[in-house]
């Protein structure tokens, strides 16, 4: 069996890049890409995560037979990313997020924080600030939202999402097209 050749197929029908399956797996591109020549094996411990990732369990991923699909995620089910220099972490909800139509996730902005910018898409994204406060920034256009309000928009623009609190901001941000 070739393991590399099956979780290139599961990243590209979840329509991920190697970037974003190791973002949300603590791995580097190299070492997917590794993984997907089959140049390296994975640990069980990383093959698992990858494959938790990618919303298959190792029966399915080995037996090629599918589950029916869960309606409740508990939080073992959620999978996160930090990153330090903008001073974000993301918490991706549900396991097979890049597989449904929207993805919903918890965007932490610590002080000073900022989430990556995104290019214009397709996409339409829901925002509902938990507590803080934040500025959207939509082609030349900002907007601030605060604890308790929502934000939703067509992401047709250039879009980019800041911190505008002295503290930590949360909100749950839902996205169609999965773009995240």
């Amino acid at each position: 069996m070739q393991i590399g050749a099956k979780i290139k197929a599961l990243r590209l029908k979840k329509g991920l890049t190697q970037e974003e399956l190791g973002e949300r797996t603590d791995l580097t591109k190299g070492y997917i890409s590794q993984l997907e020549r089959d140049l390296n094996s994975p640990s069980i411990e990383t093959l698992f995560n990858i494959l938790e990732v990618l919303g298959s369990t190792p029966k399915e991923f080995f037996d090629d037979t599918a589950n029916k699909q869960p309606v409740v995620y508990t939080k073992d089910d959620q999978t996160s990313f930090t990153d330090q220099d903008k001073k974000y972490t993301i918490e991706w909800l549900i396991p097979t997020s890049n597989e449904k139509e929207m993805e919903p996730v918890i965007l932490t902005l610590n002080k000073d924080g900022e989430f990556k910018q995104f290019e214009p898409s397709l996409s339409e994204t829901f925002i509902f600030v938990l507590n803080g406060r934040i500025r959207v920034v939509i082609g030349n256009e900002e907007y601030i939202a605060g604890e308790g309000h929502s934000v939703y928009y067509e992401a047709s623009s250039h879009h980019q999402i800041f911190n505008a609190h002295n503290g930590i901001t949360r909100l749950l941000l839902v996205a169609t097209e999965s773009y995240l």
